[in-house]
């Protein structure tokens, strides 16, 4: 099924175009009836039934709001139109909001790439543009819209992992823009059956499952602890390596490998604990000291 447009025409001046047959309808019975004419009475009894099945087809289409013309179960076409309008007569008329719609997914529990189960919901931005399809194609189109909405969401969590310490990897937690655009994609594509188009798609709720939530937090926990001491690690050893480098060109300074060795270890230590440093100064051995 595919929309398209029907047979309508201005209420108003319909009406006007009505009235006048109407008067010209009443001068014919009235010459028919004076002069005792049955054939024109006849015709005016034939024309007052249609002006009676024209003004029946009258129809008011509110904004953002169409109205699907069936003729004795077969589709004519929409009205798309605002206003007041005489279509086809004999016809249903069948309402379809046009308007913009939010639909809020339930909290569905999912597993993750990892394995990990999590808690996750969306809010879908649609609304109808194929009034043909939303009726004949789908049955109750609003339905539709929320299985394959959960169902897409569904899929979409079980291509990504929670969260990752690679910042090159998408993740739902870190790359929650891009998750989003996939999942209005691919929703899109599930709707485009039904005539629907998803105007935005944003996660809501995102969270680890209950009965994992806690032992996850030191999971992470951990995993953010040994990432900054590797960050930390790597940060010293450049450091060490440049102040090395520094000191033996600017000073002409050569160390021995094994004061070369006692410095990289000062220096490293300095650097990578969390807690100041004191400094020791070195005065010399006992046997220094009790010689002089």
């Amino acid at each position: 099924m595919n929309e398209k447009q029907t047979f309508h025409i201005n209420g108003y001046l319909g009406l006007l175009f009505l009235f006048i047959v109407l008067v010209g309808d009443a001068f014919l019975v009235y010459t028919g009836v004076t002069n005792d004419n049955p054939t024109l009475v006849i015709l005016s009894i034939l024309i007052a039934i249609i002006i009676c099945l024209f003004a029946s087809s009258l129809t008011i289409v509110s904004p953002n709001q169409a109205k699907a013309i069936l003729f004795f179960g077969q589709y004519l076409g929409t009205i798309k139109d605002n206003g007041l309008f005489i279509t086809t007569p004999l016809t249903q008329k069948i309402n379809v909001s046009l308007k913009v719609r939010n639909f809020n997914s339930a909290t569905l529990k999912v597993n993750d790439l990892d394995g990990n189960p999590i808690e996750i919901s969306a809010v879908v931005v649609f609304k109808v543009v194929d009034t043909a399809k939303a009726l004949f194609d789908v049955d109750y189109y609003k339905e539709f819209v929320e299985i394959q909405s959960e169902t897409a969401i569904r899929h979409i969590a079980s291509q990504y992992p929670y969260d990752t310490f690679n910042e090159d990897d998408l993740t739902l937690r870190g790359n929650t823009s891009e998750i989003s655009a996939e999942l209005a994609k691919e929703l899109q594509e599930r709707l485009a059956v039904a005539g629907v188009e998803v105007i935005e798609t944003r996660l809501n709720h995102l969270a680890y499952a209950t009965e994992i939530a806690s032992a996850m937090l030191q999971r992470q926990q951990a995993r953010a602890i040994l990432a900054a001491r590797q960050t930390i690690v790597e940060g010293a050893v450049s450091m060490t390596q440049m102040a090395l480098e520094q000191i033996q060109d600017g000073q002409d300074i050569v160390f021995t490998d094994d004061r070369k060795v006692h410095l990289i270890n000062n220096l490293l230590v300095s650097i990578i604990t969390d807690k100041g440093t004191q400094p020791v100064i070195n005065t010399g051995d006992i046997q220094e000291r009790s010689g002089r």
